[in-house]
C-alpha cells in the first residue's frame, strides 16, 4: 500500500511541475542539441496582407486600430483591413463604414446576429484573397514593423503560421494585470524555445499570421488561434514565434474577468482538441503532440494533480512514511495558505504583494482551467464572447 501511495505522490508531483519546470528544461536542452536556425532573409517581394480584426462593440478603440494599422511600415498597396463586426450594437459599424469611405483598403464584414468570433472569421475568410492573413484584436496595437516581421518569417522554409509577441500593460494596483504580466513573460520564453525546437504551440488572438491558403473553416465553438495552427501542423507545416512582431494591449484590470476568460478559453480549446482527434494529430506530428500535452493539457489538470498529491502525502504520513513527506506536506499547505491569504488581501486591497499574489494567481488560473474542462464535460459551450474590458 505504501508503495502505491508513494508512486501516486511522485507521479502527480511530477505532473504538477512538468509544465513549469521540467518542460522548459527539456526544451532548452533540445534546442541546444537540435535547434533550428532562426535566420530568415527578407523576401524579394512582400506578400499581400489582410489584417482581420474581430470586433464586438468596439467603438472606443476601433478607429485608432484601423488608422494605426494602415500607417504600419508596409507597402501601402499590399495591405488591407477587414473588420468583422459580430452584431455590434454600438457605433462600431458606423465608424468602420466612414473609414471605408475614406480609404478603399478598409472593409466591413457585418454579422446580423451575435454568432461569435470564429463564425465571424469563417465568413470573413471567404471574402479575402490576399497571400497572408494576420488576425488581431481591436485593442491590440501593432508596432510599426510588425507586419514586415510576420511576412518575413512566413517566407521561411515550410512555415505555415507566425505568432507575434503580445505585450501587456496593466493599471497601477491591478492584481490580475501584474500577475498576468509575470505569467506572460514565462509564456513568451517558452514560445521562443518551442519555435527554435519544433513549432510554437497555438497562436495568439492579439497577433498571428498565416498563409491564406492554409485556413480551413472551423466549428463555431472552436477557438481559432488554437485550432487553426493545429490544422496547419496537420498539413505538414511549422509554426514559429517572432519576438520582433510586437503588439501592445492592456491586461484585464479585474481578476474576475480574467478568470472567466481563462475558463471559457480552456473549455473551447479542450473541445477543439477532442474534435480534431489526438491520435490524428499524433500521426501528423508526434513531437508537436507531446509538446502540446506538456505545455497545455497537463497544466489544465494541475489542481487535480495537487489534490491527489496532497491526499497521498497525508496518507503516507498515516503509514509512518519517511520524514521527507512532512516537508512536502508543509510545502503544499504553505502554497495553499499563501494563495488564500492573497485572496483575502485582494478583497480589501487590489495591490496584492507578489508573495501572496503569485500563489493566488497560480491557483485561481488553474481553477479556471479545471472548471473549463468540467464545463465541456457537462455540455456547456462558449461561442459568443465579451472582451475583458467590459
Amino acid at each position: 500500500m505504501t508503495g502505491l501511495l508513494e508512486a501516486l505522490f511522485w507521479l502527480t508531483s511530477t505532473l504538477t511541475v512538468l509544465p513549469y519546470l521540467i518542460y522548459p528544461i527539456l526544451l532548452y536542452a533540445g534546442v541546444k542539441i537540435r535547434g533550428r536556425s532562426g535566420e530568415v532573409s527578407e523576401p524579394a517581394e512582400w506578400p499581400t496582407v489582410t489584417v482581420v480584426v474581430s470586433a464586438h462593440n468596439e467603438d472606443a478603440v476601433i478607429e485608432n486600430k484601423i488608422r494605426t494599422t494602415l500607417a504600419l511600415d508596409y507597402p501601402r498597396d499590399r495591405i488591407s483591413v477587414v473588420i468583422v463586426s459580430d452584431a455590434s450594437s454600438d457605433a462600431t459599424n458606423e465608424i468602420v463604414s466612414r473609414l471605408a469611405e475614406e480609404d478603399g483598403r478598409v472593409h466591413l464584414v457585418e454579422l446580423s446576429e451575435h454568432r461569435g468570433k470564429t463564425a465571424g472569421l469563417n465568413v470573413a475568410m471567404e471574402t479575402i484573397t490576399t497571400d497572408v492573413v494576420v488576425f488581431t484584436d481591436a485593442n491590440a496595437i501593432f508596432a510599426p514593423d510588425a507586419l514586415r516581421e510576420i511576412s518575413r518569417e512566413l517566407c521561411g522554409d515550410n512555415i505555415g503560421y507566425v505568432v507575434g509577441s503580445a505585450l501587456y500593460s496593466d493599471e497601477p494596483g491591478s492584481t490580475a494585470g501584474g500577475n498576468e504580466g509575470l505569467y506572460w513573460k514565462f509564456e513568451l520564453a517558452i514560445k521562443q524555445l518551442e519555435s527554435a525546437f519544433e513549432s510554437v504551440i497555438g497562436g495568439d488572438g492579439a497577433i498571428y499570421g498565416i498563409w491564406r491558403r492554409l485556413y480551413e473553416p472551423l466549428a463555431a465553438e472552436d477557438i481559432n488561434d488554437f485550432m487553426n495552427p493545429i490544422q496547419i501542423i496537420g498539413a505538414g507545416y511549422r509554426g514559429v514565434f517572432s519576438a520582433s512582431a510586437r503588439a501592445f494591449e492592456d491586461a484585464a484590470n479585474d481578476f474576475g474577468k480574467e478568470f472567466r476568460r481563462k475558463r471559457r478559453i480552456v473549455c473551447r480549446t479542450w473541445g477543439a482538441l477532442l474534435r480534431y482527434g489526438i491520435r490524428r494529430l499524433y500521426r501528423a506530428n508526434p513531437r508537436y503532440t507531446c509538446m502540446l500535452f506538456a505545455h497545455k493539457v497537463v497544466r489544465w489538470f494541475t489542481l487535480l494533480w495537487i489534490a491527489l498529491a496532497l491526499g497521498a502525502n497525508i496518507a503516507l504520513l498515516g503509514f509512518d512514511g519517511p520524514a521527507i513527506y512532512v516537508l512536502t506536506l508543509g510545502m503544499i499547505l504553505l502554497s495553499i495558505g499563501l494563495a488564500i491569504a492573497g485572496w483575502v488581501h485582494s478583497l480589501r486591497d487590489p495591490r496584492v504583494p507578489a508573495y501572496f499574489g503569485i500563489p493566488y494567481y497560480f491557483y485561481l488560473s488553474n481553477l479556471a482551467a479545471l472548471l473549463g474542462i468540467i464545463d465541456y464535460a457537462r455540455g456547456n459551450r462558449y461561442v459568443t464572447w465579451q472582451h475583458v474590458r467590459t
